[in-house]
């Protein structure tokens, strides 16, 4: 392919993120929004504010989402590959993520349109080795390579504020995952008081509405401790696939093996979820945070 012939065309992979969301809004304005894309892969677990906030990003930088869809909730994967997701291997990523950007980006824009795409991701200054991972994928897994590029470590100090310029410059409220277990503090839920006085806000990133099975300990337990129902529904999940495939298998992990949601669910209702919040985990986050 030569891809002089084509076209170039930014796409930014848009993941409801404020690091995604300023790293569009500065493409657009450097490349004009006549040769851009906002990019979004939907897994349909997504929480329902993320929307809201991808709407009102898009109309700020006057770029539509492009959205594209495997129909597949991460549920259904684990199913059809009789795997379940964990901190190591994430097939719903793989499957709902991933697969879906490369049909978008070698099909509908090489193949169909004659573009040639260059892909913009939100990965801060602290994530170097996470964008050298995805400059290797998409320099090898692509049937030719695809330029990547992170704007918030190559063009902008470290101190940069993206969330505090959308927030008070832009004037969109972020994604309630980032900051929810303040606002249910304020509406007296006890336990969200006590992982605000512990230093906690939030979910680390704002994707797959806190049942991202990249999750460990601390986000765990965080689910469990302000969001009960949402852990229920992990748990009960994965309680139906190990029945179903008749499988000793589980999202968290203890001593190198199984360690159901269910069980940890009873100790932190014996010992208190409030130790957990101080397990740091040390899980890499799935493409999901960065597409």
């Amino acid at each position: 392919m030569d891809t002089q012939e084509k076209k170039v065309v930014h796409v930014a992979m848009f993941s409801g993120g404020a690091g995604s969301a300023y790293v569009a809004y500065h493409m657009v304005q450097t490349y004009g929004k006549e040769n851009c894309i906002l990019f979004f892969t939907n897994t349909l677990w997504e929480d329902e504010d993320n929307y809201r906030f991808m709407e009102e990003v898009s109309s700020h930088i006057g770029l539509e989402i492009t959205e594209r869809l495997d129909g597949r909730t991460p549920e259904e994967v684990f199913y059809d590959e009789r795997f379940l997701g964990n901190a190591r291997l994430a097939k719903c990523s793989e499957e709902l993520k991933v697969r879906q950007t490369i049909i978008f980006l070698e099909e509908e824009l090489r193949n169909e349109r004659n573009l040639e795409p260059i892909l913009y991701f939100g990965i801060g200054p602290h994530e170097k080795h996470r964008a050298e991972n995805l400059k290797d994928f998409y320099a090898h897994f692509p049937l030719e390579p695809i330029e990547t590029r992170f704007p918030l470590i190559e063009l902008f100090r470290e101190d940069l504020d993206a969330k505090g310029i959308i927030r008070d410059e832009w004037g969109i409220e972020l994604p309630r995952m980032y900051n929810i277990a303040e606002q249910l503090a304020d509406e007296g839920n006890e336990n969200a008081r006590i992982a605000v006085r512990n230093g906690i806000k939030g979910f680390s990133h704002a994707n797959c509405a806190g049942r991202c099975v990249r999750g460990g300990y601390q986000h765990y337990a965080l689910l469990y401790a302000i969001w009960p129902e949402r852990y229920r529904e992990q748990e009960d999940m994965e309680e139906r696939f190990r029945a179903k495939l008749q499988k000793d298998v589980s999202i968290l992990k203890k001593n190198g093996g199984s360690y159901t949601m269910k069980q940890f669910r009873e100790v932190m209702e014996a010992e208190g979820f409030e130790k957990f919040l101080f397990k740091a985990d040390a899980d890499i986050p799935c493409v999901c945070s960065f597409s």
